[in-house]
């Protein structure tokens, strides 16, 4: 019977050469295994050296680590960096010039390696100080502040739709997707491949332009489509006519619209006294984010348009009708919240429909 040198059990042995067959272990869990059974069986540091390209060093320190603790012994120990004094000072000077200061060399903003060569640091702490404190300089982000007095009260009132809908009543919105080009490519299109996303020439053809109006049905999540060359008043009260030709006749229908000119003539006017049973809710200006179809137009934008090749303003309206024929077989209502630190708005203050 052949002697261990390293007094292995079969269960460490076994481990051992588990070790060696695995196929997605890690190369160096590998490597201490087969240096260890090469110990056990005798080999010299030198005949291990060559085999494992390794030094005896290496050989030396995971020996004592197995004798010591056995096959725990054989993992790997990070020790860290130790806790510098000066980190918390120097993070509190990293954010400070990264939100008071501006670079010296005109630039707009701070980058990790600008700043670091500034401060005379690690770029990479420079990365982690913004890390942590959850600071992007790089990233800008637009925003619009409504100027209407009555902001508040408007908002209550489309909330309480979408969170408390009146019993028996539909609640639509309604918007229109304006100047849709019919763009077609004058190279062919290279279609995505692995490692390649699909590219369109830079030159296309403008074939025309069309309009979509649109209503979401809050409670059910359909749609109702209509395209249009041009997006009048006489066309807004027509689609206001086919949204109630899809309605039982007397049900109470809320709309919720935006501030356009054509939005509120005389004609609109005309067609709310006409029929009773409309109701138009006008979202506050600059706040079109009330407005949940604009979610449905964004979804309409990168599935149809962003990556479209149209032949004719005929082939867009095909495709956008198809999209929303095929998307109303299997419609998704939003979700929708309202976060409000200071919490203004709520569903209660919301209810202003009856």
């Amino acid at each position: 019977m052949a002697t261990s040198v390293l007094d292995l059990s079969d269960a460490e042995r076994e481990e051992l050469e588990r070790r060696l067959r695995l196929r997605t272990g890690r190369a160096e869990d590998a490597r201490r295994a087969r240096m260890i059974l090469a110990i056990d069986r005798g080999d010299s540091y030198t005949e291990i050296a060559g085999a494992l390209a390794c030094n005896r060093n290496y050989i030396s320190r995971w020996k004592e680590r197995f004798l010591e603790d056995r096959l725990a012994g054989l993992y790997s120990r990070n020790l860290g960096r130790a806790v510098s004094d000066k980190t918390p000072k120097l993070a509190a000077t990293i954010l400070a010039w990264t939100l008071k200061r501006k670079p010296r060399d005109g630039s707009t903003h701070w980058s990790t390696r600008r700043l670091a060569k500034e401060l005379s640091v690690n770029h990479m702490m420079v990365a982690r100080v913004w890390a942590r404190a959850g600071v992007q300089p790089h990233r800008l982000e637009h925003y619009q502040v409504s100027n209407d007095p009555d902001f508040e009260k408007k908002a209550a009132d489309i909330i309480g739709l979408y969170l408390q809908p009146p019993e028996h009543a539909a609640v639509f919105c309604v918007d229109e997707k304006t100047a849709i080009q019919a763009l077609d490519r004058t190279d062919p299109v290279l279609p995505l491949s692995p490692g390649r996303a699909e590219r369109h020439g830079f030159e296309y053809y403008r074939h025309g332009t069309l309009s979509l109006y649109a209503a979401l049905n809050t409670s059910t999540g359909k749609v109702v489509g209509k395209t249009v060359s041009r997006h009048t008043s006489v066309e807004f009260v027509a689609f206001l006519t086919q949204i109630l030709a899809h309605q039982p006749r007397r049900r109470e229908i809320h709309v919720i619209a935006d501030n356009l000119s054509a939005h509120k003539t005389a004609r609109v006017d005309e067609f709310l006294e006409q029929n009773r049973n409309v109701h138009i809710h006008f979202t506050p200006t600059y706040s079109s984010w009330l407005n949940q179809v604009e979610l449905w137009f964004a979804k309409v934008e990168r599935d149809v348009i962003a990556h479209g090749v149209f032949t004719s303003v005929s082939d867009l309206k095909r495709k956008l009708m198809r999209y929303i024929r095929k998307y109303n077989t299997a419609p998704k209502t939003v979700k929708w919240k309202y976060f409000d630190p200071r919490r203004r708005i709520t569903p209660e203050s919301a209810v202003t429909v009856h």
